[in-house]
């Protein structure tokens, strides 16, 4: 028969081949702590195995294992010098359970198993503190009762406090052993009451009703419903370890502590952590921890009331780190002035300081500077991505909340969405103040500052609608009060009106009164470092998506290689260029057309120029005006008038014209290179812009500038041949008026499913393709993206889809005509240059699969490119990881 029960003690364990499988967790971290000759409380662990015989028996023990688990109980008792039940120097256990997995819903941790009516009178003898021993037996009535009999901890709290009233007790507890044996008899007649049956008084009955008590956890509801929501197996099983008891609760020379192997703060070697000392006998209020003493701020020589050796617990602590390799903390014991360690793990840490630690071991050459990549979650450095407070001068702190959104913002107080849009409107920031925000919220959430809620928490609609679109968040403000009829937020007694200026603190919690002054993100430090080693990894280049110059500058600042997307038809929608924009639409002719065309190129012409010169340099890929022309006309009666109005045309002229642009599926309709070929004066213009505005450019750094003009929404490839000679004739036309010629890529945006079916005969023509992954994902599923979110989270949660594709590239469909359309392209045009520029791609799982396709750069919004960096590390450092394990040599193609 298979070994179910396995030993442990300081500088032996046994361990079989999958400990954390056999043992759980915790039995197998304590196996790994003992092998490496650490301070461990000497046990057994009945392993996971003799979890699955008693599943098959209804949950009872069978003899064998019974015999299997007293010998480990004689094993331990030669090591401790103990005996279970024992005449003199009682053996006392604790029992904790684990699985592979942390599970929440599994039996808590059950102490003191051994005492009974007899020994805890030798136990009180032994340690001269009856009070001690006799609180500890009443402890572990309790659990027993609770674990094993489903008894409620609530019944023995009435027990206790009617026996403090009928006998007088100056304390929470009796003063006398009279008092003390009283209440534990009344204890034992409620567990028998409770149970039908005495509570055993023999050690070893008690010792496997608590183990199978803890079998039987695995079946509690709570442990089911997470083992279903995590696709945990049933029959996964857990395992049960029982040690020696550490009396860490009693007298100036116990507590309990937690070590960490650095400063996480900086990365460096050095022990940090808190021990909490016990510091007296007598009960503590529910509350108290006791005192806490600070492990960093103790010297080698310092005097401390640390119990125990500090240099003996930082040597520990190292080897734990050594056997690791990564920081580690340490949960330790100390009773009566011996050390105990109990449990380890990688260091728990916040971004920043995995990003301190990494950098600080590959300093340190412990770990290489892929194994420090490997280390940091891509998507978890959005935390240090947003402006936070600086916190040199003081600030009116009002109230807090839950912080559920990272980032600091400012602004002026609104308590609707519409206020928000009106002000944005005006140029000023606001911060949108409301009880809690409801889906007909989110437009205003789109242009306000910052998001506040008084109720809600870090899952509620506005949390998690101001995480997907990068606000600063606070929500479950329960101190502040909102009267909107009155325009009024009262904060501890203090009354602000709409208007007045307050910041939020999405990292902290924070509400303060007043703007603050904020930083914006910056990579230096070992965010900088760690993304110098993510540049000398990563195969991958990485562009912005960008129209404006905040929006380049912040992407050259986060390290961009260029423009990846330049949407010029977001350029149209400001002051009066939206108002040439209309008066184009509704010109009679060609010539009307022209006309309110060449009020817009030195505009655009001004905005091409500003955006070369940030990138300097760099490749800016623009694209040509794609949305469908009625998106730019006027909506609503009163937008309607002002507009003709303005154009000098009678209302119900512009309302027909507006009646004939108007399409039923207006996103695959007249768009994209659609209109350029069904108003070529538009491509013209545009051209003409980009190619006066490279020579101007080029002419001020003294360098070439190389735009690249992408055409969007190409299925043909005559489409493409159309409108590149509308281009190659406006550069011919440019280069004789200015004497100047300017060297350009033409290229084709890969959005429909026929353009990847027919990339081979485009790639003839294009000088390099952009795969538009929004509207590929559309046309692919045949959904629109701005209607799937009524139903694909309904897909999500019943299990239909993984994760909404518009978020995550779709490997299988999407992905598989991505990686078709590389392949055919290559074929005809090797050296062609291909990249995305959807938003996926700044999306970490979709770069995994983008670095596997073989394109040469993805482009994402600027507060992405940081994120974008790092997973195109991770994923060139795995794809090269698994053609080494494959035995592949091949090199996939490449620009």
């Amino acid at each position: 028969m298979a070994k179910r029960v396995f030993t442990f003690k300081r500088g032996a364990a046994e361990r079989p081949a999958d400990a954390a499988e056999a043992l759980g967790l915790k039995g197998a971290n304590l196996a790994m702590l003992a092998s490496l000759d650490l301070p461990v409380p000497p046990g057994f662990t009945v392993s996971t195995t003799g979890w699955r015989e008693t599943a098959t028996v209804n949950g009872a023990l069978s003899q064998s294992l019974r015999s299997e688990i007293l010998s480990g109980v004689e094993w331990l008792e030669a090591a401790t010098g103990r005996a279970f039940d024992g005449k003199a120097r009682p053996l006392l256990l604790a029992v904790r359970t684990g699985a592979r997995s942390q599970m929440p819903g599994l039996a808590d941790t059950v102490l003191d198993i051994g005492l009974n009516d007899r020994t805890v009178e030798i136990f009180a003898e032994e340690l001269g503190d009856p009070h001690f021993a006799f609180r500890s037996y009443r402890r572990f009535i309790e659990s027993f009762a609770t674990l094993v009999h489903g008894a409620d901890p609530g019944e023995f709290e009435e027990l206790m406090d009617a026996e403090r009233v009928h006998n007088g007790w100056r304390g929470p507890e009796p003063d006398t052993l009279d008092g003390w044996r009283s209440l534990i008899a009344g204890h034992l007649r409620l567990v028998e009451d409770v149970a039908g049956e005495a509570m055993p008084q023999t050690p070893f009955e008690q010792l496997v009703a608590v183990v199978g008590g803890a079998f039987a956890s695995w079946r509690s509801p709570v442990a089911r419903a997470f083992r279903v929501l995590h696709g945990i197996a049933e029959n996964a099983g857990l395992a049960v370890t029982a040690h020696a008891m550490i009396f860490n609760e009693r007298g100036e020379n116990s507590g309990t502590g937690r070590a960490v192997s650095r400063d996480l703060s900086t990365g460096r070697a050095q022990l940090t952590g808190e021990f909490i000392l016990r510091g007296r006998d007598e009960p503590r209020e529910i509350g108290e921890r006791g005192t806490v003493i600070d492990l960093a701020a103790m010297g080698p020589t310092s005097a401390s009331p640390f119990p125990a050796d500090r240099e003996a617990l930082a040597d520990h602590v190292r080897r734990v780190e050594e056997h690791l390799g990564d920081a580690c903390e340490v949960d330790f014991m100390v009773g009566d002035g011996e050390l105990f360690i109990l449990q380890s793990r990688p260091a728990r840490r916040g971004v920043d300081e995995a990003i301190h630690v990494a950098v600080r071991m590959v300093e340190e050459g412990l770990i290489a500077e892929e194994e420090a990549l490997l280390r940091i979650d891509p998507a978890s450095l959005d935390q240090l991505l947003h402006p936070t407070i600086e916190r040199g001068e003081a600030f009116d702190l009002i109230a807090r909340g839950v912080p559920a959104s990272p980032g600091a913002a400012s602004g002026q107080i609104v308590f609707s969405a519409q206020a928000a849009l009106d002000l944005a409107n005006e140029g000023r920031r606001t911060i949108l103040v409301r009880t809690e925000t409801l889906p007909d919220d989110i437009h205003g959430m789109h242009v306000t500052e910052g998001v506040l809620t008084i109720r809600g928490g870090t899952t509620s609609h506005a949390a998690v609608v101001a995480r997907g679109i990068g606000k600063p968040c606070v929500t479950g403000a329960g101190s502040l009060r909102i009267d909107q009829d009155a325009g009024t937020l009262t904060a501890s007694g203090r009354v602000l009106r709409e208007g007045d200026v307050i910041t939020i603190d999405g990292t902290s919690g924070e509400i303060i009164a007043g703007a603050s002054r904020l930083t914006r993100p910056m990579l230096t430090g070992d965010f900088a470092i760690l993304l110098e080693f993510a540049d000398r990894a990563r195969r991958l280049h990485v562009r912005t998506n960008a129209e404006t110059p905040l929006e380049a500058r912040a992407a050259r600042a986060f390290g961009a290689e260029g423009i990846g997307l330049c949407r010029t038809e977001h350029m149209f929608f400001q002051g009066e260029r939206v108002g040439a924009m209309r008066e184009m639409i509704l010109a009679e002719g060609e010539d009307g057309r022209r006309a309110a065309l060449a009020r817009l190129l030195p505009m655009q012409r001004s905005d091409f120029v500003e955006l070369f010169e940030i990138m300097a340099g760099q490749p800016v890929t623009i694209r040509l005006l794609d949305p469908p022309l009625h998106e730019f006309l006027p909506k609503g009666e009163a937008e309607i008038a002002e507009t003709a109005a303005h154009l000098g045309v009678p209302e119900r002229k512009l309302i027909e014209r507006i009646e004939t642009l108007r399409e039923f599926n207006p996103m695959l309709g007249h768009r994209g290179c659609r209109l350029a070929i069904s108003y070529p004066e538009i491509v013209e213009t545009q051209a003409r812009a980009i190619f006066e505005a490279a020579i101007e450019a080029g002419q001020k750094k003294g360098k070439d500038v190389v735009p690249e003009i992408m055409i969007p929404l190409i299925s043909l490839r005559k489409e493409l041949d159309f409108v590149k000679a509308r281009i190659d004739d406006i550069a011919e036309r440019v280069a004789q008026e200015r004497g100047r010629r300017v060297s350009y890529l033409v290229g084709a945006m890969m959005e429909l499913p026929r353009a990847i079916l027919r990339a081979d005969l485009i790639a003839q023509v294009a000088d390099f393709c952009s795969f538009g992954t929004n509207d590929l994902t559309q046309t692919v599923y045949g959904i629109s993206r701005d209607d799937s979110s009524n139903f694909l989270s309904t897909y999500e949660r019943l299990g239909i889809i993984d994760r909404d594709p518009f978020q995550s590239i779709d490997v299988e469909g999407v992905g598989e005509l991505v990686t078709l359309g590389v392949e055919k392209a290559r074929r005809v045009r090797p050296d062609i240059t291909l990249g995305v520029c959807g938003e996926q791609g700044g999306d970490p799982a979709s770069i995994n699969f983008f670095e596997k396709a073989g394109l040469d750069y993805v482009s994402c919004s600027p507060y992405r490119v940081p994120i974008a960096r790092l997973a195109a590390a991770q994923a060139a450092i795995r794809f090269e990881r698994s053609l080494r394990g494959a035995g592949a040599s091949k090199a996939r193609g490449r620009a």
